[in-house]
């Protein structure tokens, strides 16, 4: 008709087939694939930051949990700490300051990459170890008056 072959060459469908019917049928793999969820979902059976992590297991979902609610805590502590002093030689003070605003950073990944999960316990607990850790640390409530009061400002900017 169009000079075209009816022989059907297959081997470009690798590409449009699904990972896991490529995986069971090339590999022999009869792993069953966790779903990557796109909506916010309730349940233990979920991937946190890791492939396979935290399992099936519900007690290592919790861990998982814990885990993102010490992130996010770490990351409230580096915001509201001031860990140099005032007069510190520049040089030295700068790169150290540095160091622990890249490590402030990528805790805000690691608990952003948790929350892409898309479970809400994981939501949830981000949000409380960033509640708890303002509490502590950027809020009056345990802070002198006027400790972290930068002109006009109940707390000073987010700096290390």
């Amino acid at each position: 008709m169009d000079g075209m072959s009816r022989d059907h060459d297959m081997s470009g469908m690798a590409g449009a087939m699904p990972p896991s019917s490529m995986n069971s049928g090339m590999h022999g793999m009869h792993r069953k694939k966790m779903m990557m969820h796109m909506t916010f979902f309730w349940g233990t059976q979920t991937e946190v930051l890791f492939d396979g992590w935290p399992g099936r297991r519900t007690g290592m979902y919790v861990v998982s949990l814990v885990f993102v609610f010490v992130l996010s805590f770490l990351v409230e502590w580096l915001s509201h700490s001031r860990l140099l002093k005032r007069g510190s030689i520049n040089i030295p003070a700068g790169t150290f300051q540095t160091l622990l605003y890249a490590i402030r950073v990528g805790l805000s990944y690691l608990v952003m990459l948790a929350l892409m999960s898309y479970n809400g316990g994981v939501f949830l607990v981000a949000v409380a170890g960033h509640a708890f850790g303002y509490l502590i640390f950027g809020s009056r409530v345990f802070n002198k008056p006027g400790h972290n009061a930068v002109k006009g400002f109940d707390h000073h900017p987010m700096t290390c």
